[in-house]
């Protein structure tokens, strides 16, 4: 199969543009949202998702709040604090959110809505060059014929063209390195079997779709060389947030003695957040875990637990990959060498 060419999240004709996650792979439906509410909605539906992705949607969101006619600047100002609400672990949201606010302060008594429009797009091409540079690293780590497991989807659809740990096994099979790659399903919502392998078959990526106890099983047998997974937030000293499920196939990881890597813009480098105990998980409605697709997989009355994310302990990560380089470990130390280098 081609290449696949998409866009998780555009701007068009005053529209926000957004691949409908939730429907894929079945229908390939593009979402036209006209008010800054439609796109806070999406978001928390994840419709969009993905933390740089999510980032870019709030953007182009509150661009929406500056279009309308009456007192535009109070409608942003209510936007901001709307799209705030709808998902509390991507930092890239918060930040996003936070280079919009700041757009505006600066536009003074300009018209907000071309100054918004254009800090948007500079996030957008930002997004894209950070894609090419982290693929472009974190390549360099796999070898030729490797096996590569991953988990959720971390590939264009959550970001803005290759992804970040998709945009590796994609730079690397461009590269012709025969990469392979597990597939992790990833409950409860399928984003790996959905989305991920939605991506890989649209690239021509030889992979297999796994359920996620799988995994230990592949890494006993020996048929795992890698694992690699993206982030919603990293902590200041290397912890990482990233989908529920992460956590247990980097202690998996180690004790088979396989590299972990995580690949993560510095947009989700969070130098505020001292520690991974610090970072907000987000609980969603236990009726994911107990339905799927309007059918019932648990009796009904169960109770059920759902974070959505869980976090990793720096010194379960071999090596983190921005778009600015590689960060060994000790992961706290070169996170400090990098902030101050690219001010983050």
């Amino acid at each position: 199969m081609t290449t696949g060419t998409f866009r998780s999240v555009d701007f068009k004709n005053g529209r926000v543009i957004l691949l409908d996650q939730a429907r894929l792979p079945r229908e390939e439906v593009y979402l036209e949202l006209s008010t800054w509410q439609e796109v806070a909605q999406a978001i928390v539906e994840m419709r969009v998702r993905g933390a740089p992705a999510i980032g870019l949607a709030a953007a182009f969101g509150v661009v929406l709040a500056a279009g309308v006619p009456s007192d535009p600047r109070a409608e942003v100002g209510r936007a901001l604090e709307g799209l705030s609400r709808t998902r509390p672990t991507a930092v890239n949201l918060f930040r996003a959110l936070s280079r919009m606010e700041s757009a505006a302060r600066s536009a003074e008594d300009a018209d907000l809505y071309p100054v918004l429009l254009r800090e948007a797009w500079t996030m957008v091409q930002e997004q894209a060059e950070a894609d090419r540079r982290m693929g472009e690293l974190g390549a360099e780590l796999l070898s030729p014929g490797v096996r590569v497991l991953t988990h959720c989807n971390a590939g264009g659809l959550a970001t803005y063209t290759l992804g970040t740990a998709l945009g590796v096994i994609k730079t690397a099979h461009r590269q012709g390195k025969k990469v392979f790659v597990w597939v992790d399903e990833t409950r409860p919502l399928l984003q790996g079997a959905r989305l991920t392998a939605w991506e890989l078959q649209k690239e021509g990526v030889p992979h297999r779709v796994i359920c996620d106890d799988m995994a230990g099983y592949l890494m006993a047998r020996g048929e795992v060389d890698a694992v690699l997974v993206g982030a919603d937030r990293v902590a200041a000293n290397g912890d990482t947030a990233n989908k529920i499920g992460t956590y247990s196939l980097a202690v998996l990881a180690r004790w088979h003695g396989i590299p972990f890597y995580v690949a993560a813009p510095l947009s989700t480098l969070d130098p505020g957040t001292s520690s991974g105990d610090r970072i907000p998980i987000e609980e969603r409605d236990p009726s994911e875990v107990l339905s799927f697709m309007g059918l019932e997989t648990a009796p009904p009355g169960s109770p059920a637990f759902n974070p959505a994310f869980d976090v990793t302990p720096a010194g379960l990560i071999t090596a983190l990959i921005t778009e600015a380089g590689v960060v060994r470990q000790p992961l706290e130390v070169g996170i400090r060498e990098l902030i101050g280098m690219t001010g983050v």
